[in-house]
């Protein structure tokens, strides 16, 4: 990871290890993860997914893994549980691994990468944490919960989205649904998501 260059992926500098931990030590970013905002995390994505040779597979994409530069853009993170995968392969591994309510059902493949997204947008769009303590005891998912209140047409959006145009609210949220589909063909790919998140951004610039 520490060849891999591109403005959307941190720069692993380092690691260091202990008997009792591990530490990676990348690049500073001083506006922390995408905890509290997103930007440019799916060309990262892309990047890894298609224009790495063999292609690397996350495998734990989360808002604590997408860090923000000085510039608010975003950077991939924490390669900690990620794979290579030729290109002419279908999966990595039917070993399950990555962080609840983010991790896909099934093998490890690109598309659970996009499923994992797709989880990030949500998670952005209803302010909703998918490992938030309640999920956990309920034995649910944020994705479950967000298609069961959106099926009864109850208004599930974050209140600080407000002032956000609905359009673009709803087109993000067509987005989110179609990387959560349960049969992972039918997952668009990481740079057709990327491609869609740009047209809502000229489609924006057009209109303003």
């Amino acid at each position: 990871m520490g060849d891999i260059k591109h403005r959307n992926i941190a720069t692993l500098h380092g690691y260091y290890t202990a008997p009792h931990y591990n530490l990676l030590i990348y690049e500073l970013m001083p506006n922390g993860s995408l905890d509290t905002f997103l930007h440019g995390a799916a060309r990262g994505l892309s990047y890894l997914h298609h224009d790495c040779i063999p292609h690397i597979i996350h495998r734990d994409i989360k808002s604590s893994n997408i860090l923000l530069d000085q510039n608010m853009e975003a950077r991939v993170s924490d390669f900690g549980l990620a794979t290579l995968m030729e290109p002419d392969k279908t999966h990595v591994s039917t070993f399950v691994a990555g962080t609840f309510g983010y991790l896909a059902p099934g093998r490890a493949t690109a598309k659970g990468d996009v499923y994992s997204y797709g989880v990030l947008l949500l998670e952005l769009l209803t302010g909703e944490k998918p490992d938030d303590e309640v999920f956990i005891e309920e034995g649910s998912k944020l994705v479950s919960w967000v298609k069961a209140v959106v099926q009864e047409e109850v208004y599930v959006l974050d209140g600080r989205l407000e002032n956000c145009p609905e359009d673009e609210i709803d087109k993000v949220f067509s987005i989110a649904l179609m990387c959560l589909k349960p049969e992972p063909s039918k997952r668009p790919t990481i740079a057709e998501v990327v491609k869609m998140l740009e047209k809502i951004r000229s489609d924006k610039v057009l209109t303003d």
